[in-house]
């Protein structure tokens, strides 16, 4: 890997894609060299958007030939995850590193498979749960572990929005739509940075008429006696706040929880506000830590590890066991 700029390569079009390029460009030492559509005036009108004055993005017209750009050094896989198996092991097959949107597969042992075949080949792989990169959520989860709320008795996290009904992702079980792969991710990962593996998980949802989970919570107790209570929809507008809560005090993450700018740390009588810097809207921490594990030379990152991206994704097949949510 060169040791100056990173050449990315963006795969796919769609919106979350375009919320990445637009970090992409504040990051230094990173560039976005390609992107690769299903056709070329899409990708065309992508590296029209994003070219500056030194250069345009290269567009290609089909995936296949994004892949074959010998100076593409790392792809970030932005289609649907219904598709992503499929794109990351064609990543794969060319050699390519890869960072892919969450959530990483449609199920665990897809998850696995794509994490085994990284390993075997030597490659970089991470899923883009960039919420796990900003400066704020690893300061509440440091705090909290050097016991800044005293022992943690309490994680509460709450996400969600109302789904446009012109997505049919979102709402298709042929494309896995699920509430929960999609927004509940979210809070399951933050009960899961803040207390690890629970030992009891319960679950309910809603389910569409053609068993897609629409809105959901669950219950997580931990060995320790701690509780996580979790909820996702996509057919509400909740307050999407979390909070970490133990016998000696509280954090507090407003809205959206998921990509906060500040935090509030409050015991007793006391509140103080702390606000660790983020760039851009926070997919930029994600990026740099890509960079930085490729110049290293690393094949996966401390900050998104693939065995607890699996081991989530077996907690979601849980809950999606439980409340008959049926996907793909």
């Amino acid at each position: 890997m060169p040791a100056e700029t990173i050449r990315w390569g963006i795969l796919a079009t769609g919106d979350i894609a375009h919320s990445f390029a637009r970090d992409l460009a504040l990051v230094d030492d990173a560039a976005l060299h390609a992107v690769g559509s299903r056709s070329l005036g899409p990708a065309q009108a992508f590296a029209d958007e994003y070219a500056t004055e030194a250069a345009t993005p290269v567009a290609y017209g089909s995936y296949a030939e994004l892949l074959a750009d010998p100076d593409v050094d790392v792809v970030y896989v932005a289609t649907p995850h219904g598709r992503h198996t499929e794109d990351v092991l064609a990543c794969f097959d060319a050699g390519k590193a890869v960072l892919c949107e969450k959530a990483l597969t449609l199920d665990a042992a897809s998850s696995q498979h794509l994490v085994d075949e990284a390993r075997r080949r030597g490659l970089f792989f991470a899923e883009a749960m960039w919420m796990r990169t900003n400066p704020n959520i690893r300061k509440v989860r440091s705090m909290a572990a050097e016991g800044a709320c005293g022992t943690v008795t309490h994680v509460r996290a709450d996400l969600g929005f109302v789904a446009p009904r012109d997505k049919a992702r979102l709402w298709d079980p042929q494309l896995g739509a699920s509430a929960l792969l999609d927004v509940g991710i979210y809070p399951l990962t933050f009960a899961y940075l803040m207390l690890g593996r629970p030992v009891e998980l319960r679950a309910a949802a809603t389910l569409s008429e053609q068993g897609v989970d629409l809105a959901g919570g669950a219950t997580l107790r931990y060995a320790d006696g701690a509780i996580a209570s979790i909820s996702w929809t996509q057919i509400g507008w909740p307050d999407t706040r979390a909070s970490v809560a133990g016998d000696g005090g509280r954090l507090e993450l407003p809205s959206p929880f998921h990509h906060p700018q500040s935090f509030t740390y409050a015991r007793n009588w006391e509140a103080d506000e702390i606000a660790e810097p983020v760039t851009g809207a926070g997919y930029a921490h994600e990026i740099e830590e890509v960079g930085r594990c490729l110049r290293e030379g690393l094949t996966e990152s401390p900050l998104l590890p693939l065995d607890e991206t699996v081991e989530i994704m077996a907690l979601m097949d849980e809950i999606r066991e439980q409340i008959g949510s049926r996907v793909g």
